[in-house]
């Protein structure tokens, strides 16, 4: 089929869009990278724009010797680790019964689930359930209020509404109890939507600020974000950090500290989503239309 002119118009002012805002995304990534593999004169001389000048690791060795990243990336680690495990478990077990049409008020139930998406009781309200629950100062208070989101789990139970009734049937004549067809049947059809649910949650985890910021207390336990996002702000911190260092990586810039603490903080994501990425356009449309 011959393409006419107004579509070559469409589609050459799409590609521009489209390109204009994958540079705007690549850009900043690109200069982040570039400033924290560079050396100290050439980012204060302002040289450093989108490739590495005077390539050094001195801003990484740096962080890993005289900060408390290393601490925070463990802690970010146990926070996204266990809380991937808990919010995908409750979300596949509040997902599945809502899916069965023999469920009793699961519309209502249903209801009351999507109506937390409008409304909530709010910050302080939160803090004094949690504290009342002796939460505080502990990752309960990060795992509890993010247990189950209403949109992951409307995405699994729509999923699990799309597979076929007859499969039920056939396995249950074959002696398949309510367990078992969840975990031999649906589950296994399911890995699309729940790589792609798993990648969800793992991101909302790692990227925990205001929670970790509001509930934790202790130093020892902050997670990975909220330690960048205080060096970010503390500039007499990192003089501080930069002054006690021997005198061949004394000349470090802060700006290059930021960005090596920033690169070190999304990398891990990077570095997991090449491996959910087949799963997760299809794992979203999957389990979102019905029909």
């Amino acid at each position: 089929m011959r393409t006419t002119t107004s579509e070559k118009l469409f589609y050459a002012a799409n590609y521009a869009v489209l390109t204009a805002a994958a540079l705007s995304c690549l850009l900043p990534l690109l200069h982040i990278i570039a400033l924290s593999l560079s050396d100290s004169q050439s980012i204060m001389s302002g040289f450093v724009k989108f490739w590495p000048v005077g390539a050094t690791l001195e801003s990484y060795m740096l962080l890993l010797d005289g900060t408390p990243v290393v601490s925070g990336f463990k802690n970010s680690l146990i926070i996204t680790v266990v809380g991937v495990l808990l919010s995908m478990l409750f979300t596949v077990m509040t997902a599945y019964p809502l899916s069965r049409t023999y469920c009793y008020a699961r519309s209502q139930i249903t209801f009351i689930i999507v109506f937390t998406m409008l409304f909530n009781g709010g910050v302080i309200p939160l803090f004094l359930v949690l504290k009342s629950l002796g939460l505080i100062n502990t990752y309960g208070a990060i795992w509890l209020p993010g247990l189950v989101s209403t949109f992951n789990m409307l995405v699994m139970r729509t999923f699990f509404q799309n597979i076929p009734t007859e499969l039920d049937d056939a396995a249950r004549m074959d002696g398949c109890g309510e367990w078992r067809l969840l975990l031999s049947i649906y589950l296994s059809l399911s890995k699309p939507v729940l790589a792609t649910l798993t990648l969800f949650y793992a991101v909302g985890f790692w990227n925990a600020f205001m929670n970790v910021l509001l509930f934790i207390n202790d130093t020892h336990l902050l997670n990975l974000t909220v330690i960048v996002q205080q060096m970010v702000q503390n500039q007499s911190l990192l003089q501080e950090m930069i002054s006690l260092q021997p005198e061949d990586v004394a000349a470090i810039t802060p700006e290059g500290i930021k960005a090596a603490g920033i690169m070190i903080m999304i990398v891990p994501m990077l570095v997991v989503y090449p491996f959910l990425q087949k799963y997760f356009v299809k794992g979203v449309l999957i389990g979102s239309i019905k029909g």
